[in-house]
């Protein structure tokens, strides 16, 4: 999962597209980026670390330019090197800089069409690389001297061909504009925007509503699936579904965790949807225990309060903050390795014991992923003086991988596969343990707009809208992005590193 943004205006947009990154830091903080665009000529800065670190004031007074685009990273395919970082760049044709959001799930043909036939070279292994790459192929074939919109329509209406999976992307075309577009599915979410500036109409494209409204940007639309969207270097719009568009599935799990709460995608309130999440738990509650004991709900934060407050409305139970965040550790679930999880959550919380002491509490979280977290919050609360503790996931069990550009690739390392929910309830360490059902979480989302009759909700029920996905698909990209592949990678890189280090010294 990442963010993205695209801006064209009429002034410098380095500093714009730099405090929409801020904004937009809770999807990606493994590495963050920008690109302008300056009359022609590029200018770029990227590396590993939150936005505030990777841009300090020497760097921001180069990204000069009326275009760019901007990244912040969380990886899902990839590794964390900071080659990685984006957004990527390719010179042919025109100039092409490209910041992606999603996944590719027939990348490993794409990368061998684009070798052998397409005649490109890769230089990472990551699937925006090969995005960047096929978009320019496609470009390329126009053999225009000047891209004229109808060309870049054309080139994106090849992208969908060739590509599946989730995904969207903005592309920076040098010296000519921005485009935005998205998977025929919509799974992915994306939005623009338009503002005025001295009597010039100007344009943002994003990965989420909230980065439109902290620029003072009015939000136009979503893209829609299969939607492009161009806004060119005179700060004309223009639009064009690319692709016949497939069954609109947006992503249900950004309204659980990913999206800030003052969001909206696909025209739905992140809020609100949350709301009601709450609002059908304690439906859940009232059913299987209508005498319960709960003396106090107390909410996980930061992505449960909205949930968990409605909940204990319902239920007229005491909602209590019982545990205070360090602000400064990154959200746990996009941690890389689950030693660093187990070792983070100590850090990122602590619990005011007199909100647990001789009391049965009830946790709200929004999720629960691996298990590792939610374990150490249910030790952390008896530690406190709980005398039991039950615990609710706004969410159903996470039982299946995600393909489509959340960290969620092995089954293995999620706590449900395979489990009853009794069998996680004992393996958690809870009294209690309800989850949310699937018909109510879908159900909270599609109030807020009843025209998407269909979500993307893979990770629960393990059905691949894509139709590409199978058990040897899953089995490949399981020994690529498993945590246990993931630090394997990292110590072989780190071992170049010192062979380097050390031939560096040994020539010295």
């Amino acid at each position: 999962m990442c963010g993205l943004v695209g801006v064209v205006t009429s002034n410098d947009v380095g500093v714009c597209i730099y405090d929409t990154l801020t904004v937009l830091q809770h999807r990606g903080q493994d590495a963050a980026g920008i690109m302008t665009s300056d009359n022609g000529k590029l200018n770029l800065r990227k590396d590993n670390g939150l936005v505030q670190d990777v841009f300090r004031t020497r760097h921001m007074r180069r990204l000069t330019g009326q275009m760019g685009i901007g990244h912040v990273r969380y990886p899902t395919a990839g590794s964390f090197s900071p080659a990685l970082a984006q957004p990527f760049y390719v010179n042919s044709p025109y100039g092409l800089s490209l910041a992606h959001n999603g996944n590719l799930t027939n990348v490993a043909e794409l990368s061998r069409e684009l070798y052998k036939t397409d005649l490109r070279h890769m230089n990472t292994d990551s699937d925006s690389e090969v995005l960047l790459n096929v978009f320019a192929h496609e470009l390329q074939q126009k053999g225009n001297i000047e891209p004229a919109p109808e060309d870049i329509f054309a080139a994106v209406s090849g992208v969908h061909k060739r590509c599946r999976g989730g995904y969207v992307a903005v592309v920076m075309i040098t010296g000519y504009g921005i485009l935005g577009f998205r998977d025929r599915h919509g799974i992915r979410p994306l939005v623009y925007g338009s503002r005025t500036t001295n009597g010039r109409k100007e344009y943002m494209i994003a990965s989420e509503s909230v980065a439109l409204d902290s620029q003072g940007f009015t939000i136009e639309s979503d893209v829609a699936p299969g939607e492009a969207v161009y806004i060119d270097v005179q700060g004309k719009l223009h639009t064009k579904v690319c692709t016949d568009a497939g069954e609109h599935t947006p992503c249900i799990f950004e309204h659980v965790y990913f999206a800030r709460p003052d969001s909206l995608m696909d025209s739905i309130s992140v809020y609100k949807a949350r709301l009601r999440m709450g609002q059908r738990l304690a439906d859940k509650v009232k059913r299987l225990r209508p005498d319960n004991d709960i003396d106090v709900v107390i909410p996980i934060p930061d992505t449960s309060r909205t949930s968990a407050l409605e909940l204990a409305n319902h239920l007229g139970i005491k909602y209590r903050e019982g545990f205070v965040k360090n602000r400064y550790i990154g959200r746990t679930f996009i941690m890389p390795g689950q030693s660093q999880r187990r070792k983070s959550v100590r850090q990122k919380l602590n619990a005011i014991e007199l909100e647990f002491k001789g009391k049965n509490v009830l946790l709200v979280d929004d999720s629960i992923v691996r298990g590792t977290t939610c374990k150490q919050i249910i030790q952390m609360a008896r530690d406190a003086g709980a005398k039991k503790v039950y615990f609710a996931s706004a969410a159903p069990a996470i039982r299946y991988p995600n393909v489509y550009g959340i960290d969620m690739p092995a089954a293995t390392e999620l706590i449900a596969a395979g489990k009853t929910d009794d069998e996680v309830e004992e393996l958690i360490g809870a009294d209690w343990l309800i989850y949310q059902d699937l018909e109510d979480l879908i159900a909270a989302a599609a109030e807020g707009n009843p025209e998407i009759s269909r979500y993307e909700c893979s990770v629960f029920d393990g059905e691949y809208i894509t139709g590409d996905v199978d058990e040897v698909y899953l089995k490949r990209l399981e020994t690529i992005r498993s945590d246990a592949a993931k630090a394997a990678r990292k110590k072989k890189s780190m071992a170049r590193q010192q062979n380097l280090v050390a031939d560096l010294q040994s020539d010295g």
